[in-house]
């Protein structure tokens, strides 16, 4: 018996204890917090502004691959055997220089007879017109009759016909001559060779694509939603992505086609747009670009992007008012675009409002702060 009673007076002691004990680190914890908020923190000048009103240039980003705008894929237009081949990829060409050609022996062989097929058909044209003569002034003399001038015409007549179609077909045999040889339609240079000398080639084979480069185009996929601010003439200001550490190369574009309809894949609509040559800036189709169409400028009270903070359910920003960080809810608008800066048009700031930039961190609303002075209006960097 005396046992237990001592074993509960010792469980009763501990459990006093460490209520006691929790009491007091609540008291200590709320002293600490106290504390925390009565301290005043220094804020440098560089991660504060004030509120104003800024016109926010507006516009749809865009993405994409160039691609030259003026190409050609250089086909066999008849069957036979791939000859004088010699252009590989890089080389220049100009409109009409000849490519290649296909082995023209049957072809010429066709030609030399289907030309001895008009020249035989013109020699039967002349003998029926020599008949039809002399029938023509023999009916005149009364000689022989009108029936006999009548076949003599008709004779004429077959005889001109046969000589047409053999002209035709020699026509034709002078075209598939003709098509042996393959020329560059565009000035540019070759792309790609699909074809070796000595191949059997036939007819819509490709042989080089060639491509200009002096004229590249953006094919920019806009969601439908968006299409309807894209207008043709708008500029565009675009970013060629460079590696090894160098800058992004700057590049200017204008929208010159709209596609009428959205694609059925991605229900977006293609947008094309010409880019305009570069000083110092060497393009070439299938490079990777990204940047956005202008559609406008709008003049509202904007701060950086991410000045606002999204760790409560609605979107705030850190204002100081009266030496006190407030956590003040905006309501979120336009976002800028082609700038260092990022910049997002709110409600629910007033000009002239102290904001803190992001790179403040966050700080909870009621604590005390100090305000560096400025010597001149911040302007937020893109670490903001």
């Amino acid at each position: 018996m005396w046992l237990l009673a001592i074993i509960s007076v010792i469980a009763i002691a501990a459990g006093v204890w460490r209520a006691v004990d929790g009491r007091s680190a609540k008291k200590e914890a709320l002293e600490a917090s106290t504390a925390s908020a009565a301290r005043t923190f220094s804020i440098p000048s560089q991660e504060w502004f004030t509120v104003q009103p800024r016109q926010m240039p507006l516009g749809i980003p865009i993405t994409g691959s160039l691609s030259a705008m003026d190409s050609a894929l250089v086909k066999a237009r008849i069957p036979g055997e791939l000859r004088d081949l010699q252009l590989r990829e890089g080389d220049r060409v100009t409109r009409g220089q000849v490519i290649a050609r296909v082995d023209a022996t049957e072809t010429e062989a066709r030609f030399r007879q289907a030309k001895l097929q008009a020249d035989a058909a013109q020699a039967q044209v002349t003998i029926a017109q020599r008949q039809y003569d002399n029938n023509r002034a023999l009916v005149a003399k009364g000689f022989i009759s009108d029936t006999a001038l009548t076949s003599s015409l008709s004779s004429l007549q077959a005889a001109q016909a046969n000589h047409a179609a053999a002209r035709a077909a020699q026509d034709a045999a002078r075209k598939n001559l003709d098509d042996t040889v393959l020329r560059s339609p565009i000035d540019g240079q070759i792309a790609s060779r699909m074809a070796q000398n000595g191949e059997r080639v036939n007819v819509e084979a490709p042989i080089v694509e060639v491509v200009n480069l002096s004229a590249l185009e953006l094919e920019a996929q806009i969601p439908a939603n968006d299409s309807a601010q894209v207008q043709i003439g708008q500029a565009a200001s675009l970013q060629l992505r460079a590696s090894n550490g160098q800058l992004p190369q700057n590049l200017q574009a204008k929208v010159v086609r709209i596609n009428p309809s959205a694609s059925s894949s991605n229900r977006a609509v293609p947008v094309y747009l010409q880019v305009l040559p570069a000083e110092g800036v060497t393009l070439r189709p299938g490079m990777y670009v990204e940047g956005f169409i202008q559609t406008g400028s709008l003049e509202t009270l904007a701060v950086p992007l991410s000045a606002v903070h999204t760790d409560q359910p609605l979107p705030y920003v850190q204002t100081v008012r009266d030496g006190t960080v407030q956590h003040t809810t905006v309501s979120l608008g336009a976002r800028s675009v082609g700038q260092d800066v990022t910049w997002v048009a709110v409600e629910g700031l007033q000009p002239e409002q102290i904001v803190l930039t992001g790179s403040a961190g966050r700080i909870p609303a009621g604590t005390r702060v100090e305000l560096q002075p400025q010597s001149t209006p911040a302007q937020p960097s893109n670490a903001s």
